[in-house]
């Protein structure tokens, strides 16, 4: 079992950056593959993007493409995302998901450990 903290979630202006961190404790954190999913409220938690167990591996919701990147370093178990040129629709929840499969998930159903989420905020 592994378990996520997400941290580097807050308050930012249209057009800004955050970058958000997920640290793994647990099992062999690069046994999972990994995703950012996110929930604005009132709406359904949808992917964002995911990553391979190696890192090699990539795919991104076309409403992130070319804004989001996300990455990995196993040697130190964290997930990152780095989030550039921010809008007020990138406005939610947004959660780390991990699971023992082998290709990345498209949807929540397809990942068994989550974190507790970090709200990001983008004021216009």
């Amino acid at each position: 079992q592994v378990q996520l903290v997400e941290s580097g979630g807050g308050l930012v202006q249209v057009g800004g950056s955050l970058r958000l961190s997920c640290t793994a404790s647990g099992r062999t954190f690069s046994s999972y593959v990994m995703g950012w999913f996110r929930q604005a409220p009132g709406k359904e938690r949808e992917f964002v993007t995911g990553i391979s167990r190696s890192g090699g591996g990539t795919l991104y919701a076309d409403s992130v493409k070319g804004r989001f990147t996300i990455s990995r370093d196993n040697a130190k178990n964290t997930l990152y995302l780095q989030m550039n040129s921010l809008e007020p629709e990138d406005t939610a929840l947004y959660y780390c998901a991990g699971d023992l499969r082998v290709r990345i998930g498209l949807s929540r159903h397809e990942y068994r450990y989550w974190g507790q989420g970090t709200q990001v905020t983008v004021s216009s």
